[in-house]
């Protein structure tokens, strides 16, 4: 089973969101990270998906922090995760 068979469909689907850059964003790390996330980790991102679309740009392009720490560290981790990264 590869990494993209361990990530939940729903996980998947909801990392969609409504701008283009911001799907990339997050299914990157999705795919790369999450198999091997720890289960608070995985359990950060779900919450991170329950935030609104102009809150997660602004984290991810470093515009802002979340308050929450554990949404910090994710946050901090997407970033690094996307780095160099082409917008494919």
């Amino acid at each position: 089973m590869d990494a993209t068979e361990q990530v939940p469909r729903e996980l998947r689907w909801r990392s969609r969101r409504g701008m283009r850059e911001l799907d990339l964003l997050l299914t990157r790390w999705l795919e790369r990270r999450w198999p091997e996330s720890t289960a608070e980790m995985q359990a950060a991102y779900s919450l991170l998906l329950e935030c609104e679309d102009d809150d997660l740009w602004d984290w991810l392009l470093g515009r802002s922090d979340p308050a929450a720490p554990l949404l910090q560290t994710l946050v901090r981790e997407i970033r690094l995760t996307n780095e160099g990264a082409s917008t494919d």
